[in-house]
């Protein structure tokens, strides 16, 4: 297991959807910790290294807010790409006045997190690899704003600034508030058989603004 990094994150808007809610998008209190992972990896991601998310920290206070958006309703089939590709004349385009929808969504906005996270090699990594290769390459980028692609709150339409925190401590916007019970979160999707991908969800405590994730109990 390697040293931790602590990265600060923020935004304008964030949408951490709830899988409960079917057709108009509602976000969690919080960033969820596969949406924290889901940042790191756009920062830096490798086969041979898996990114573990610490804790989260909640530096701007809960605020929520409501939009609509215009959203496609359908896709375009995968098994129709093929023969379009092949010289086909079919039809891949959508008729955006007969598929588009006007949608609400509830959002947080103004948001601001600071994520603490280690990282494991995992057995695709070679030889070469090593935890210090890894965390050096880590530290570079973070330094210098790199990022793979440019990471995001929960959709793309949400984009999040980043860079390396180095301050001893972190200040929270709850320090004053010993504990609050944020109900059961997202805490990843289990991708071990690709036919059949599973929800994790965790009881999320978030204790003086810091949700802690070392030793929560995963409900599968």
């Amino acid at each position: 297991m390697s040293k931790g990094v602590r990265v600060k994150v923020w935004g304008d808007y964030a949408l951490f959807t709830r899988p409960e809610m079917k057709v108009e998008r509602c976000s969690y209190d919080v960033m969820t910790p596969s949406a924290a992972r889901g940042i790191l990896e756009a920062i830096y991601w490798h086969p041979g290294m898996r990114w573990v998310i610490d804790r989260i920290y909640v530096n701007k206070p809960i605020q929520f807010t409501s939009i609509r958006r215009n959203e496609v309703k359908s896709k375009i089939s995968a098994n129709n790409v093929l023969p379009v590709y092949n010289g086909s004349q079919k039809n891949l385009s959508i008729s955006s006045k007969a598929e588009i929808v006007q949608r609400a969504s509830l959002l947080l906005r103004d948001v601001e997190y600071v994520i603490e996270a280690h990282f494991e090699m995992t057995e695709k990594a070679n030889s070469s690899d090593n935890p210090g290769k890894f965390k050096d390459i880590v530290m570079r980028r973070l330094k210098k704003g790199e990022c793979f692609h440019t990471p995001y709150f929960g959709c793309r339409e949400f984009p999040a600034r980043f860079c390396l925190y180095e301050d001893a401590e972190v200040s929270t916007a709850y320090e004053g508030e010993s504990q609050r019970d944020l109900g059961f979160m997202l805490y990843d999707l289990d991708y071990s058989d690709p036919e059949n991908i599973q929800p994790m969800f965790f009881r999320a405590l978030m204790k003086k603004g810091v949700i802690d994730l070392q030793n929560c109990e995963v409900i599968r």
